[in-house]
């Protein structure tokens, strides 16, 4: 992501190429967001504070869809505010964390070929074949097949032609964690003699069921590894220590369950305190104060990001309180660092992509410190977003995000979007997302409906874990809850209502498509469940579907993994289906296989239903290639404008 100036901003995205400008003679902005236009944003990404804590240093990642990648420049601004400046290397501004305390060591991690997989490894003679021979799970997660090579973390002196040791000889383990783990998952201990970092020690079968990771600490002397959280079951994660010297954690406590509560640990004279255990929220990130007597932390809630503090009471009778510092219809997405009163952050919203604000925790207000897409924002006519409460079907109070066109016209009538999130439980907030825009959808005319239905963090932990072992249930209703009261409204035409969603998303949208007694116009799943006996059998974590499904299909006993398996999947209503439908879907997909997406295509066409099936071989989850990209945003609006 990206930090700049405003005259630099105008270089990065390319003013000739602002969305649609059509003149207004009352002076309002009328630019809209296009595809094109997003997909040339500058994207944000903070680095770090400078080593003499005077600067912030960040580096902007420009996509080009002429080149089909992302272009990264490196800036430096002053911490209080200022001009941007851009430099070639920014690795030597900023304190190096891998290098230990003392100067003497620096850590880091490499690949490491440990077991035998391929066929040329059992036979050399055959150094053609493409076999690949598997005795257990875990042959392929997330985009990437599994080759018997584990990242392990390694260490060395400081001296020329030193030789790295790595601390992990022989282990069928990875750290960094894959998929997306990188150096966060270790650290040095303040006295240098010890290396931390977070492992799944568990391979195989029983590393595709389990989310059990520790946090082992490497004594550099004895060569010793000790497991610092061995009695918790759960995710222990995001190790990093306190100004004194507190070893301190995210921990989740069950066994197999991604979503569970995120709670922060600080290890105190030999007791693991825990300081969210009694607060209804889970916690994205944290960051201690120079202090050490409070945290700062990320958590979500209410439909938002939002900044809180707890204070550290050590071993003293003073109470542990929880305090939200910020409000606002925006999202706060990481902390960086202070400077004197302030607090550095990154903030998004709806309407706007991450820039880095600072915070003053006295006066209580927000400053902008980089204006890396200022000026195409504000060139831009921009959605309004709105809150509503909406009761749901078991009397609850549900928050729904409505998102307006430009220029809304409450006397006209706009076709409408239910937009499902995935997850599933994962929070929908004021994230800024550059596949699923609403700002984007609404500039092309569309109210955005986006419920916080059942599953979603931020608005205590029982709606989160409802839906688990209910995805056909009360999520559901909340859904068809959410679009049925914003129906009510005139502007709304109840004759252009679709309905969309990636993932659990995609999953809710074949569910819908069943049930919807023709609430709905047209469909599109991106990626979704489709079956749920065959993606029990092609998925890679399997732990997931053990805790959200409530077992494997074959547990003909088990009340809860039935129901999943019957009422609640897919393929038993698509008889139903009576709509068009747009699936899309990613060849490189492991957690959701393309035969999700194959047999939901195949399905509808066989019904005669008018059906598109959108490809993308080198895609997995995610759509991440500029080009697919923009292929993507035009597919999706060009089925719209087919069929509502």
């Amino acid at each position: 992501m990206s930090k700049k100036f405003l005259w630099l901003t105008l270089i990065l995205i390319g003013i000739p190429v602002m969305g649609q400008n059509n003149p207004n003679l009352k002076g309002e902005t009328t630019n809209q967001m296009t595809p094109e236009l997003l997909w040339k944003l500058g994207r944000v990404s903070v680095l770090g504070i400078s080593k003499d804590e005077k600067n912030i240093i960040y580096k902007v990642a420009t996509p080009s869809v002429e080149e089909n990648k992302s272009n990264s420049k490196y800036y430096t601004l002053p911490i209080n505010g200022g001009t941007a400046i851009e430099v070639k290397d920014a690795k030597d501004l900023i304190a190096d964390k891998n290098i230990s305390p003392d100067g003497k060591y620096t850590v880091y991690h490499e690949e490491v070929k440990i077991n035998e997989v391929l066929g040329k490894d059992y036979y050399p003679e055959l150094q053609k074949s493409e076999v690949q021979i598997y005795n257990g799970l875990d042959y392929r997660h997330w985009d990437t097949w599994n080759e018997g090579k584990f990242n392990h973390v390694f260490f060395k002196e400081n001296k020329k032609r030193a030789v790295g040791k790595d601390i992990m000889t022989g282990e069928n383990f990875d750290s960094p964690q894959k998929p997306f783990g990188g150096d966060e998952d270790y650290i040095w201990s303040p006295d240098s003699k010890s290396i931390l970092y977070v492992c799944k020690k568990k391979a195989g079968t029983a590393y595709a069921i389990s989310t059990n990771t520790n946090i082992y600490q490497y004594d550099l002397e004895t060569g010793k590894t000790t497991n610092r959280t061995e009695n918790n079951l759960g995710y222990d994660m995001a190790p990093q220590f306190s100004p004194n010297g507190n070893l301190t954690w995210l921990q989740m406590k069950r066994d197999g369950y991604e979503a569970d509560k995120n709670d922060i640990i600080v290890d105190f004279k030999g007791m693991q305190m825990n300081l969210t255990a009694n607060w209804d929220g889970t916690v994205d990130h944290f960051k201690w104060s120079n202090d050490g007597k409070k945290i700062y932390f990320i958590a979500p809630t209410d439909g938002t990001k939002q900044l809180f503090e707890v204070n550290f009471p050590g071993l003293t009778k003073i109470a542990i309180t929880i305090r939200q510092i910020t409000n606002g219809d925006f999202d706060v997405t990481d902390i960086f660092g202070f400077s004197g009163e302030n607090i550095i952050v990154t903030r998004n919203d709806m309407n706007h992509a991450a820039e880095i604000f600072s915070y003053n925790l006295k006066q209580k207000n927000w400053k902008q410190l980089s204006n890396v897409n200022t000026a195409t924002f504000n060139s831009l006519a921009l959605s309004k977003t709105e809150r509503r409460y909406v009761t749901t079907t078991d009397g609850k109070k549900m928050l729904v995000w409505v998102i307006f066109p430009p220029h809304f016209d409450v006397n006209k009538k706009y076709p409408t979007l239910l937009y499902c999130q995935g997850g599933p439980q994962a929070p929908l907030t004021q994230y800024y997302s550059y596949r699923w825009n609403f700002q984007l959808m609404a500039a092309n005319g569309y109210i955005v409906v986006a419920p916080n239905r059942r599953g979603m963090q931020g608005h205590g932990v029982a709606w989160n874990e409802q839906i688990s072992k209910d995805w056909g249930g009360q999520v559901m209703q909340d859904y068809l809850s959410a679009i049925d009261d914003v129906s009510k409204e005139k502007y709304v035409d109840k004759a252009r209502l679709g309905c969309v969603g990636a993932s659990f998303g995609g999953y809710s949208v074949f569910y819908l498509a069943g049930i919807h007694n023709n609430r709905f116009k047209t469909f599109i799943s991106h990626d979704g469940v489709f079956d749920f006996q065959s993606m029990y059998g092609t998925t890679e974590e399997v732990f997931f579907n053990n805790w959200d499904h409530g077992g494997a299909y074959w547990e003909k006993e088990n009340a809860a993994a039935q129901k999943t398996y019957t009422e609640f999947n897919p393929i038993n209503n698509v008889a139903k289906w009576n709509k068009p439908i747009l699936i899309i879907q990613g060849g490189k997909d492991f957690r959701v296989p393309i035969g999700q997406g194959q047999e939901a295509f195949q399905a509808a066409q066989l019904l005669g239903i008018k059906s598109r099936f959108l490809y993308f071989p080198e895609e997995n989850h995610w759509v991440l290639k500029p080009q697919n990209a923009q292929v993507w945003q035009k597919e999706f609006f060009k089925w719209l404008e087919e069929t509502l």
